[in-house]
């Protein structure tokens, strides 16, 4: 049964992808700091904030804006991650 956000697996799942985002971000070079470092998780904390916001405006039209929203901040996170190992920062991740 879902009486919270919290419950909604897709939030979970996000607030995984949070804690993977902030590891990758902790291999980045120092210079990344304030760049992909911080684009990577921001865009990750997006998609999780994004889903519970959504889940909290209680309407359906809101909650399906919000994760439309939501799936755009996991490409842009997807992009960054994508960028570091094109740049040879980091390698490719299971």
């Amino acid at each position: 049964m879902i009486e919270t956000y919290r419950d909604l697996r897709v939030w979970q799942r996000a607030m995984d992808l949070v804690v993977a985002a902030y590891d990758i971000a902790k291999l980045l070079p120092r210079d990344e700091h304030f760049a992909l470092s911080a684009q990577i998780k921001r865009s990750a904390t997006s998609a999780a904030a994004n889903i519970a916001e959504g889940y909290g405006r209680g309407s359906t039209g809101a909650y399906v804006n919000h994760l439309s929203i939501a799936g755009g901040s996991l490409k842009e996170c997807e992009t960054h991650v994508l960028a570091t190992i094109r740049l040879q920062m980091t390698t490719e991740m299971q």
